[in-house]
């Protein structure tokens, strides 16, 4: 049996359904499930739930044993200021799930983020010791924290999960996403905002080196970061930190014409002001580092942006169409 946390989420739900087409068992765990997050499972007919808190109780009384667990959930707004709630759920939980895969000898694999890196001063590369690092937000520093006391633990000799690895997602855009609201990836907004009004508003640029909609990230697709989770776990590598991006950034005016292109439309495309909460820990630019995945051997290619975004809006729009009467 293989646990997946956070598995009705965005990242989760891909890899729990990647998993269940292989064949795998599995349990799913996360908060008690809404509506909008249930979809996310549609399609999975073999599985058990376990709320997130539920999880860690059994895990202690020995009434599950999975083989592995992959860590997904977490608390990921970048908005979030409740430091107390962001310990508990972003680093205390995952202390947690690492004792007891070190106590049992299983691998465990969860989800850090690009967001370690903060304004990106001191570069995107997965080598940087965390405490070098300054996220621009509590979300990413809970996630630092976590990197940061990990390594400080293997440093120390005390007792480790026998693999484990935790990936710095750059920025996920795919299917399973329109749950997340606000904090969705541009794809989807983009998406949603042509659905609704023909038209796309991308961010005026804070930042005089950078034009407006010239602002540049790593745009991932889902199913890179699923194939890199899976690929770090079965495969005999060195554990600890490792970037899951492309290495090549693009603008998000780049992002936004591909959704139109993808939906046979004419780009339209008009800038908004920032939220102040946004501009004030915003990464203009972001560059995964994956020289450290490579040399790892990880030969798998990243999904062209086109063809990531394309693919992603297919499965928009064959979730928004009416379906037949039977």
């Amino acid at each position: 049996m293989i646990a997946v946390t956070g598995a009705a989420g965005f990242i989760g739900s891909n890899l729990a359904h990647t998993l269940a087409a292989e064949g795998y068992p599995l349990l799913l765990v996360d908060h008690d499930i809404t509506a909008a997050k249930a979809a996310n499972l549609v399609g999975l007919s073999r599985f058990t739930f376990s709320r997130h808190d539920h999880f860690l109780d059994d895990l202690k009384a020995g009434k599950v044993r999975p083989n592995s667990v992959f860590h997904l959930g977490a608390c990921s707004a970048t908005t979030e200021t409740d430091w107390g709630y962001l310990l508990r759920n972003n680093v205390e939980y995952t202390r947690s799930l690492w004792d007891w895969c070190a106590a049992n000898g299983k691998p465990l694999l969860y989800a850090s983020s690009a967001a370690t890196y903060g304004d990106g001063s001191r570069g995107f590369d997965d080598r940087t010791p965390p405490a070098d690092l300054t996220p621009l937000n509590l979300y990413g520093k809970s996630k630092n924290d976590f990197d940061a006391w990990a390594l400080a633990e293997v440093a120390a000799g005390r007792p480790q999960p026998p693999k484990w690895a935790g990936l710095k997602f750059f920025n996920v855009y795919g299917p399973r996403e329109p749950h997340k609201g606000r904090m969705a990836s541009v794809v989807y907004q983009t998406w949603r905002q042509v659905k609704a009004t023909g038209g796309m508003k991308l961010f005026r640029s804070t930042e005089p080196r950078y034009p407006d909609g010239g602002q540049v990230r790593d745009f991932v697709f889902v199913g890179d970061c699923v194939n890199h989770l899976l690929w770090l776990w079965r495969n005999p590598v060195a554990s600890g930190l490792y970037n899951s991006g492309t290495g090549a950034p693009r603008t998000f005016f780049d992002l936004a014409t591909a959704v139109f292109a993808a939906l046979g439309l004419p780009p339209r495309i008009s800038f908004t002001d920032m939220p102040a909460d946004l501009a004030r820990q915003y990464q203009n630019f972001t560059r995964a580092e994956v020289s450290k995945l490579r040399a790892a051997g990880c030969g798998i290619s990243a999904t062209v942006l086109e063809d990531g975004v394309t693919d992603t809006v297919r499965w928009l729009e064959d979730r928004a169409a009416p379906r037949a009467a039977a």
